[in-house]
C-alpha cells in the first residue's frame, strides 16, 4: 500500500474503532501500510510544559519535552521532525497532530530508512491530522486522553474551567489564535472563548472575582450567559447586558466577572469591542507595541441592569492582538514590584516573530519568573491571535 491509498483508507478505519482502540489500530494500520516498526501519541500536558506518551493508564510513559529534542521541535515548529537513527534502526518521524489550529501533541512512528521519504513524511503529516481529529472527537465518550495529558491531578476548579475552554488554539485563513493559562492544574476564574462563523469571529476573555471553586462556578456562569445570548444572535452590547443580567441575579453584586469582548468582522478587519472589567488589550503593528484604550465599563454582575455600549477600532493584516488578564498586568514579585505594561512590553517585543502559541506561553512564563514561583496566587490568562485579512 502507497501512501497515499493509506490516508484514504485511514479515516474510515480510525472511525470504526473504539475509543479506547485508537492508538493501536493507528499503530496496526501504518504497520501494514509503510512496514512501520512501532508507533507512539504524545500529548501536550495542560502546563505545555511535557509531552507524554498515550499508554496504559493511569501511569503513561517517560515524558519528553513539549520545547526540545525531535518532538519538542515538531510540536512547537508545527512541522514534520525526521531523526535519523543507526541503519539498522531506521528514522524516527516526529509530526505534530493539530487540530484546526489546537495543537495537542506529537505522533512519532518509527519507519524503515528507505521508506522515509518526502512523499511518505507528508502523508504521515496527514494521517497525524485525521487521527488528531478522531482524539478530539472520542473526547467526549472517553477519559483516556484527558487523563494522558496530566502529570498530576487537577483541582475540581481547574476541572471545571478546562471543561468550559474551546481549546489552546484556532486557525483560519483570516487569523491564528494561540492562548495560555496557569496555574494550568490549579486555574479557577480566568477563560477565554471564541466562535466563528462565515463572516464574524466572536472572542472572549473572562475573569472571575475570587479563587477556586467559587471563582470557576462565576466564570462558568457568566460564560454560559455570554453564550446564550451570542447563540441568539444578539449584538456584542445586549451579549453583556444580559450576562450581567444572569450574574447579578445569581450574586447580587456580591461576585462579579471582568470581561472584554470583541468582535471581528473576517472581511474588512473592524472590530467591535466591549471592556466590561480589567482585561487588557495591546496591538503589534510596524514593530510598534500599543495598548488599545476602550471604554472602561464595570464588570458583569456588579450592578442591576447596567447598560454598556460598544467601540470599534481596526486590524490590518500582520497585526498582532494580546489580550492579559488581571492575573498578568496586576501580578506583583515577593518584592512589591509590578509586572506592569513596561515588562510586558519587552516580551512582546522579544516574541513578536514566534507562533501565537508560542508568544502567550513566553508572556505567562516571564510572569512566572518575575513572581519567582510557578504557584502564582491570582490565574493568569493570555490570548495571542495574529491577523491575517480577508484574502477574497
Amino acid at each position: 500500500m502507497n501512501a497515499l491509498d493509506l490516508l484514504a483508507s485511514a479515516e474510515a478505519r480510525l472511525r470504526a474503532v473504539p475509543p479506547h482502540a485508537l492508538v493501536a489500530t493507528a499503530g496496526r494500520l501504518l504497520a501494514e501500510g509503510l512496514g512501520a516498526r512501532g508507533l507512539t501519541v504524545l500529548l501536550a500536558d495542560y502546563g505545555l510544559t511535557v509531552l507524554q506518551p498515550v499508554s496504559h493508564l493511569p501511569h503513561t510513559g517517560p515524558a519528553v519535552s513539549a520545547h526540545d529534542g525531535p518532538a519538542g521541535r515538531a510540536f512547537t515548529d508545527q512541522s514534520p521532525v525526521v531523526e535519523v537513527l543507526r541503519e539498522t534502526d531506521g528514522h524516527l518521524v516526529h509530526l505534530p497532530i493539530t487540530v484546526r489550529g489546537d495543537r495537542l501533541g506529537v505522533l512519532t512512528v518509527r519507519l524503515p530508512a528507505r521508506a522515509a521519504d518526502p512523499d511518505t513524511v507528508l502523508a504521515l503529516a496527514e494521517f497525524a491530522t485525521a487521527l488528531g481529529h478522531e482524539v478530539a472527537t472520542v473526547g467526549q465518550d472517553t477519559d483516556l486522553y484527558l487523563q494522558a495529558r496530566r502529570t498530576r491531578r487537577l483541582t475540581l476548579a481547574a476541572e471545571m474551567q478546562w471543561q468550559l475552554l474551546p481549546g489552546r488554539g484556532c486557525s483560519r485563513a483570516e487569523y491564528v489564535i494561540g492562548a495560555h493559562l496557569e496555574p494550568a492544574y490549579a486555574i479557577g476564574g480566568d477563560n477565554y472563548d471564541w466562535s466563528t462563523s462565515a463572516d464574524r469571529l466572536v472572542l472572549t476573555v473572562t475573569d472571575g472575582m475570587g479563587q477556586g471553586i467559587d471563582a470557576s462556578l462565576l466564570t462558568s456562569l457568566a460564560v454560559a450567559a455570554l453564550r446564550n445570548a451570542r447563540r441568539a444572535g444578539i449584538g456584542l452590547a445586549d451579549q453583556a447586558v444580559l450576562a450581567d443580567q444572569a450574574v447579578f441575579a445569581q450574586y447580587g453584586g456580591k461576585a462579579y466577572a471582568s470581561t472584554l469582548l470583541l468582535e471581528f468582522d473576517l472581511a474588512t478587519g473592524t472590530v467591535a469591542a466591549v471592556d466590561a472589567g480589567s482585561p487588557q488589550l495591546f496591538r503589534q503593528r510596524d514593530g510598534r507595541t500599543e495598548r488599545i484604550e476602550l471604554e472602561a465599563q464595570l464588570p458583569l454582575g456588579m450592578f442591576e441592569e447596567t447598560p454598556y455600549t460598544q467601540q470599534t477600532f481596526h486590524v490590518e493584516p500582520g497585526d498582532r492582538l494580546i489580550v492579559v488578564s488581571t492575573g498578568v498586568h496586576g501580578t506583583r514579585s515577593a518584592t512589591g514590584d509590578l509586572f506592569g505594561e513596561r515588562a510586558l512590553r519587552q516580551i512582546l517585543s522579544a516574541t513578536r516573530t514566534t507562533k501565537p502559541h508560542e508568544a502567550a506561553r513566553a508572556v505567562v512564563a516571564g510572569l512566572v519568573e518575575h513572581y519567582g514561583s510557578k504557584d502564582l496566587l491570582s490565574d493568569a490568562a493570555v490570548v495571542c491571535l495574529d491577523w491575517n485579512g480577508h484574502h477574497g
